[in-house]
C-alpha cells in the first residue's frame, strides 16, 4: 500500500513535508513541541493537549506501542479510571514525528501508535525534521498550523477553542472512594481536564475524591480541601471558576492547584497571567523550590504562566523554572493555599514531587479537626 504524502503548514507560511499515518484527514490546531523521550501515549491523552498539533522532538516515536483494547479504548482500573493513559481518548488534534516505529516492542503493547491514532480519528505526519520545526517554534513562538493530507480537503487556520467548558456540558459529579487507608478526608476536585494519575495519587493516600466539572457550582459541596486540576486553554477564559475560587479563598479550607489550577488560583487571588512564547512541554523541566537548595525534575504541559510581579501582598513565589526563570508555583503566606505549574503526579515523566500530595492531604486532615 502506497503511503500518502502530507504536509504541515504553519500560519507564517512555512511548510514541513512527510508521510501521512493515523487517520487520513486534514485538521488544524495550535502547533506545540514536546521534548520528552517517552510517554507519548500518556502525553497525547493529557486533556491539556486539547486542540494542539503535537510535535515530538525525540527521534523515534511509537517503539513502545500503546496499551489499549482492540477498538483503541483504554483498559480501566477498579475505580473506572483509564489504565496506562491519562484520559479515555486522545486529546491532541494531530501528531508530527520524525521516525515512526511500526513494530513496537513492549510487554504492555497491544497496538501500534499509527493504528491507535486511526481508531481515534487523529491524523499524523512522519518523516518530518521535527527538531528544525521545534527550533522555528522556539524562535517565533507557538503558531497555528494545519495538517494537509494528499487528496483530502483543505482546512482553515480557525481559532481553536481549547477551554473545557463545552466539553463538560454533559458531565456529572462523580465520587471515588479509596480502597484502603481511609482517612475520612474529602477532596473536592475541580475537573478542568484532570489526569487520571492525579486522582489515583489522592485515592492512594486514603482520600475520598469528589470530581466536580469545572462548570458546576461547588459552593454547597461538603469537602475538607479543594484541588484545582490541570486542563487546557487560556486560564482567563474560566471566568466563572475564577470567581468561585475567589470566594473559596475566604474560607480556611486548604486549596491546591496543579497546572491550569495554578493559573486559576493566581487569577482568583488577584495576580495576572500571560502566554509563554512556546510553553513548557516535556518530562525534564528543572524547578527550584524557593528558599531551599532543592531542584526537582518535573513533568509539564502548559502554555501560560503567572506574572511574578503581580502577586498580591500575602502571596509569594514557591517554585521557579531553572531554565527560563518563570514562576512555577505560588503559596499564600498565612493561609493553606498553594499551587504548582508542573505535574506532581508525573505520567509521563518524573514523580519526584509527588510528596506535594502528602502535604496537601495533611493540611486537609488538619482542617477537618
Amino acid at each position: 500500500m502506497n503511503k500518502l504524502q502530507a504536509k504541515l503548514i504553519l500560519e507564517d507560511g512555512s511548510e514541513f513535508s512527510g508521510w501521512a499515518f493515523g487517520k487520513m484527514k486534514s485538521t488544524a490546531g495550535e502547533v506545540v513541541f514536546n521534548t520528552g523521550m517517552s510517554g507519548i501515549a500518556q502525553a497525547l491523552t493529557d486533556p491539556s493537549c486539547k486542540g494542539q498539533i503535537f510535535v515530538c522532538t525525540w527521534t523515534i516515536v511509537g517503539n513502545c506501542g500503546v496499551p489499549v483494547n482492540k477498538n483503541g479504548t483504554p483498559f480501566f482500573d477498579a475505580n473506572g479510571l483509564p489504565l496506562h493513559l491519562e484520559s479515555e481518548k486522545i486529546e491532541a488534534g494531530g501528531l508530527i514525528v520524525c521516525d515512526l516505529c511500526e513494530e513496537p516492542s513492549h510487554y504492555l503493547s497491544k497496538m501500534t501508535l499509527s493504528t491507535w491514532l486511526e481508531k481515534n480519528k487523529i491524523p499524523g505526519i512522519c518523516g518530518v525534521d521535527t527538531r528544525a520545526l521545534a527550533l522555528r517554534l522556539r524562535n517565533r513562538g507557538a503558531m497555528r498550523g494545519k495538517i494537509i493530507i494528499e487528496g483530502k480537503s483543505d482546512v482553515s487556520f480557525k481559532k481553536i477553542n481549547t477551554s473545557n467548558h463545552e466539553g463538560f456540558a454533559d458531565k456529572k459529579i462523580k465520587t471515588y472512594l479509596p480502597s484502603t487507608n481511609k482517612t475520612g478526608v474529602k477532596i473536592a476536585l475541580i475537573d478542568c481536564g484532570v489526569k487520571a494519575n492525579a486522582i489515583r495519587c489522592l485515592l492512594g493516600r486514603g482520600a475520598e475524591v469528589i470530581r466536580i466539572p469545572c462548570n458546576t457550582d461547588f459552593e454547597n459541596i461538603d469537602y475538607d480541601a479543594l484541588l484545582l486540576s490541570s486542563g487546557p486553554g487560556d486560564p482567563k477564559d474560566y471566568k466563572t471558576l475564577i470567581k468561585a475560587v475567589s470566594n473559596a479563598l475566604s474560607s480556611s479550607k486548604p486549596i491546591f492547584g496543579i497546572g491550569l489550577g495554578n493559573l486559576i488560583l493566581a487569577l482568583a487571588a488577584g495576580a495576572d497571567t500571560y502566554k509563554l512564547p512556546f510553553g513548557h512541554r516535556s518530562q525534564n523541566q528543572p524547578c527550584i523550590e524557593e528558599g531551599t537548595s532543592s531542584c526537582y525534575v518535573t513533568s509539564q504541559n502548559h502554555g501560560f504562566a503567572v506574572r511574578t510581579e503581580t502577586l498580591p501582598k500575602g502571596w509569594k513565589q514557591w517554585f521557579t523554572n531553572a531554565n527560563d526563570g518563570t514562576l512555577e508555583g505560588i503559596k499564600c503566606e498565612d493561609r493553606p493555599f498553594c499551587a504548582v505549574q508542573f505535574y506532581p503526579e508525573g505520567c509521563p515523566g518524573s514523580r519526584d514531587t509527588e510528596f506535594l500530595f502528602d502535604k496537601f492531604i495533611e493540611k486537609a486532615k488538619e482542617a477537618k479537626k
